[in-house]
């Protein structure tokens, strides 16, 4: 059973009806109603298809949040083999919001890092919502650095509403944890790939995604605020966060445009969380596309193509 958003109420309404009918045939099989199905299953996919030929900031703000959508221990289970997870900062503890290890993909051994959201209520308390303290980030530093001293390709998956806020975290160094982290990014000398598969929040993701290639799921978004704290910044009032989302040009066509991300990977119709199979499939593929692109790079240096991508952004647009 699918988990509507409320602009998908169209949708919802119709697709209910279709499993109404399917309930009533199984109950009864004297009962034809095959032909009603086939007409609203139809209708509704005309209708999926419209609405998402469509959508605003704000909707797919909506959709990269839909707690349905595949996390990173989705990516990891399904991507790779061999994964074997790190834990711990060797510092103070270990955050469950970041997660690392090091695994095989297709058959290239890599280092693996992102946030984790949790899938029920048990697990998103125990990830804390994505939302990493600063040992999390102490955490992907030290991934990165064994990565880069074993020569391990990074792969990273962003999904974040942004670093955690608290007193905890703030006490701990929680800027300087984030600095520090998109500094190993910068530093490493093994090419690094980064994707975002949700929420693309604030330094809390761009600590993870300073990477040669960025690329963004159809429905995802990435910024340097949520929508409601730009909202609550800019007029005192979290409830234009649809007015904000619009304004600050989050989603991966327009980041294209802007020329801060390499790539958009598409989803299924109605987003990642009705077929996710298929949209690991298609972040598969495109992860492939550039393993193959970097192996064509002679006398590479990852480093300096890093800086000079970052370096370029913005520089080129009139």
């Amino acid at each position: 059973m699918h988990t509507y958003l409320d602009f998908e109420k169209p949708v919802a309404d119709l697709e209910g009806k279709v499993e109404e009918l399917k309930a009533m045939q199984a109950e009864d099989a004297a009962v034809d109603v095959g032909e009603e199905i086939a007409r609203l299953e139809s209708k509704a996919q005309r209708a999926l298809t419209d609405l998402y030929a469509k959508l605003t900031p704000w909707q797919k703000t909506q959709i990269a949040r839909h707690p349905d959508r595949p996390h990173f221990k989705a990516y990891t289970q399904m991507l790779f083999t061999d994964y074997t997870p790190l834990a711990g900062d060797r510092g103070f503890a270990d955050d469950h919001a970041i997660q690392a290890g090091m695994a095989r993909f297709e058959g290239r051994a890599v280092m693996v890092l992102g946030q984790e959201k949790g899938d029920d209520t048990a697990s998103r308390l125990k990830h804390n919502f994505g939302m990493a303290r600063p040992e999390g980030y102490r955490k992907a530093v030290r991934a990165m650095e064994l990565a880069d001293r074993f020569g391990l390709p990074v792969i990273s998956f962003v999904d974040t509403a942004g670093a955690y806020p608290g007193i905890g975290a703030e006490e701990r160094g929680q800027a300087e944890a984030i600095a520090r982290s998109t500094e190993a990014c910068l530093a490493l000398t093994v090419p690094t790939i980064s994707v975002i598969i949700g929420e693309g929040g604030s330094g809390g993701a761009i600590a993870l995604a300073t990477a040669n290639k960025v690329y963004m799921l159809e429905h995802s978004i990435y910024s340097v605020i949520s929508p409601e704290g730009a909202a609550s910044i800019l007029w005192r009032d979290s409830t234009r966060a649809s007015e904000a989302a619009s304004a600050l040009k989050l989603t991966a066509t327009d980041l294209t445009g802007l020329q801060v991300i390499d790539g958009v990977i598409d989803e299924p119709l109605g987003g990642a969380h009705r077929d996710p199979a298929q949209a690991l499939a298609n972040v598969r593929a495109q992860i492939s596309a550039a393993f193959a692109g970097f192996d064509a790079v002679e006398a590479p240096d990852w480093r300096a193509d890093r800086r000079a991508k970052f370096l370029a952004i913005g520089r080129q647009l009139g």
